[in-house]
């Protein structure tokens, strides 16, 4: 079990110089120099391992608005210049020098300076988005440890559930990042079988997705196209949907947006239709590297994109990240189990840690309450450099 504050960190670090996880964990030690109490009942609470009383006490002394939620950004939110705020926090060019050497490449110079084009490929803007939101996780542990140390729950969107996994202790930094990379490949060159693609779509309470997907795949086969994919990739949440497949299935529901009840579609500037059957030939890859890489139970809660819910054990982790490159993203779903709760008790805390603030925008369409405790960790800009 942890042994300090500050040991998520510290483990998602030391594993990846080569430190065992036991190792990594028992080289922090309490005392005079901790930032706060130690995270062990937290943990222990969150993901059952204490005995039941104990846990029962830790979440009755815990009041909710105590703790906080932890969410990771995925594909889209890259930008140049994205990790500029995070330089100056304790370990990140480390993170970065590590990321070099794992991937081939200088991802900081990447992150930095783009061409903006390079990094919005899947190859590149996958392992820059996980390596900048646990980048963002160091700095937010710097300008406020209490709200990691507290954290009682996280949630990935699409690529960024392998950062909120590291973060939860379940995988080590470079073996998870070396997933994010084979993923990203094997994405990619999926994406360039096909020309395919993804819409953005705002709908209204009487749309029917599945109906117009169904008619934008007679469309597909009407032009010869055998097999054609067009289905909803990702719940956003109410009236909004991503639908993914053949660019010629979203060009006709683009022509026939009136038809459908669509009030708004937009091309996303994407190479393939992810989250659909034509990303199968990326999943044995990804599905190999998962069963040679230890995993261990999240010491958080952590929530699949695949059905909303927590992850449970190694296995099941495995079987689901596999699992998630060719299934929708339940983004919406997962957001309603994350923020259930009886009437009347207060929502934690959320910060969305990492580039863009997509999740927030996306949090205040589903759960307003919930929102009006959201904050964003930036990773462009220095708050506090910018307020000196």
């Amino acid at each position: 079990m942890i042994k300090c504050a500050k040991c998520v960190l510290c483990w998602f670090i030391g594993v990846t110089w080569g430190f065992g996880r036991e190792e990594t964990r028992s080289s922090c030690r309490p005392g005079a120099g901790d930032r706060a109490a130690t995270l062990s009942d937290l943990l222990q609470s969150s993901v059952g391992d204490a005995e039941p009383g104990a846990a029962a006490a830790t979440r009755e002394r815990r009041r909710p608005r105590e703790g906080s939620v932890l969410l990771f950004p995925g594909q889209g939110s890259q930008a140049p210049g994205m990790a500029r705020g995070l330089l100056p926090y304790p370990r990140v060019r480390d993170m970065f020098r590590l990321a070099e050497r794992v991937l081939g490449y200088d991802l900081l110079s990447l992150c930095l300076r783009g061409p903006r084009a390079e990094l919005a490929r899947t190859r590149h803007c996958q392992p820059a988005v996980f390596v900048a939101s646990l980048a963002a996780v160091e700095k937010l542990n710097h300008q406020r440890p209490e709200v990691v140390e507290s954290c009682v729950a996280a949630a990935g969107y699409s690529v960024g559930e392998f950062a909120a996994l590291v973060f939860a202790g379940a995988m080590g930094f470079a073996e998870a990042l070396y997933a994010v990379k084979v993923r990203a490949e094997a994405m990619q060159e999926a994406s360039e079988a096909v020309p395919s693609g993804m819409l953005s779509v705002i709908g209204r309470p009487e749309t029917n997705y599945r109906f117009a997907c169904l008619e934008a795949r007679n469309h597909c086969e009407s032009l010869g196209i055998e097999n054609p994919v067009c289905e909803v990739s990702n719940y956003l949440f109410p009236d909004s949907r991503v639908i993914a497949g053949h660019l010629q299935a979203l060009e006709f529901l683009q022509e026939n947006a009136r038809k459908y009840s669509f009030t708004r579609t937009k091309l996303l500037p994407v190479s393939g239709a992810f989250h659909t059957r034509l990303m199968e030939p990326a999943v044995e890859p990804l599905a190999e590297v998962l069963k040679s890489i230890e995993i261990q139970k999240p010491l958080v809660c952590v929530y699949s994109n695949v059905n909303g819910k927590k992850y449970m054990h190694p296995e099941h982790v495995r079987k689901l990240l596999a699992k998630q490159v060719v299934s929708p993203v339940m983004w919406e779903q997962t957001m309603h189990s994350l923020y259930q709760r009886k009437q009347g008790t207060e929502f934690p805390y959320t910060y969305e840690v990492g580039p863009g603030n997509h999740l927030g925008v996306i949090l205040k369409k589903c759960n307003l309450k919930a929102w009006k405790q959201y904050n964003h960790v930036d990773a462009l800009e220095d708050e506090e450099a910018a307020e000196t």
